[in-house]
C-alpha cells in the first residue's frame, strides 16, 4: 500500500495491522485484521427503550467509531514502522531500548509513593534497630563491668595470679616441672609418648 493511504471498510486489506503481531512495525504485504461488518451491527435487535431511529443512529456512530478504530491502527502501524526505520538508522539496537525501558521504569518506581515510603519505612526500623543494638551493647559491658568488680571475680582473678607466679618462678629456679596434683613431690612426670 502505498504510503498516505489509509484502508477503508469493503476495500481488500493492504497492510498488517496486527497489535500483537510478532512482526508488528515490520513490512507486510497482507493485513490480518478483519474489517467489521457493519450489516451484521443493522441487524441485531433494538435494545428496550430505544426508537428505530436512535438505534439507527447509535449504529451509524458506532460503524464511524470503528471506522475511525480501523485508520487509527493503520496511522499507528505507520509511525511504528516509520519509528523503527528511524532506530535503525541511528543505530539503536532492541537491547539499547531494553535498556532504556529499564532505566526509565526504575527511576519511576523510585519515584512513587510506595517506593518513598517503603524507603523511609525501612530507614526508620534500621535506626530504630541500630539504637536498640547499641543500648544491647551497653547494657552487656555495664554487667560484664559488675561482674568483673563481684567478689567471685575478684577470687578467680587471685588465683589465676597465684598460679601464674608459681609458674613463673619455678622456671626461674631452673625446674620447668610443675606441682603434681596427685602430690608426687619433686618426682617428674613419666613421659608416656610412643616415639
Amino acid at each position: 500500500m502505498p504510503k498516505g493511504k489509509i484502508w477503508k471498510p469493503g476495500y481488500p486489506p493492504a497492510e498488517d495491522i496486527n497489535l500483537n503481531s510478532p512482526n508488528k512495525g515490520l513490512l507486510s504485504d497482507s493485513m490480518t485484521d478483519v474489517p467489521v461488518d457493519t450489516a451484521v451491527a443493522a441487524q441485531a435487535p433494538a435494545v428496550e427503550g430505544l426508537t428505530d431511529a436512535e438505534a439507527e443512529e447509535l449504529r451509524a456512530e458506532l460503524a464511524k467509531v470503528e471506522e475511525e478504530v480501523v485508520t487509527l491502527r493503520q496511522v499507528l502501524a505507520a509511525k511504528e514502522r516509520h519509528c523503527g526505520e528511524l532506530k535503525r538508522r541511528l543505530g539503536l539496537s532492541t537491547l539499547e531500548g531494553l535498556k532504556q525501558n529499564l532505566s526509565r521504569g526504575w527511576h519511576d518506581v523510585q519515584v512513587s509513593n510506595a517506593y518513598k515510603k517503603t524507603q523511609e519505612t525501612l530507614s526508620q526500623a534500621g535506626q530504630k534497630t541500630s539504637a536498640a543494638l547499641s543500648t544491647m551493647g551497653s547494657a552487656i559491658s555495664r554487667k560484664l563491668g559488675d561482674m568483673r568488680n563481684s567478689a567471685t571475680f575478684k577470687s578467680f582473678e587471685d588465683r589465676v595470679g597465684t598460679i601464674k607466679s608459681k609458674v613463673v618462678s619455678g622456671r626461674e629456679n631452673g625446674s620447668d616441672n610443675l606441682p603434681s596434683p596427685t602430690g608426687s613431690g619433686d618426682r617428674p612426670v613419666p613421659d608416656h609418648t610412643p616415639f
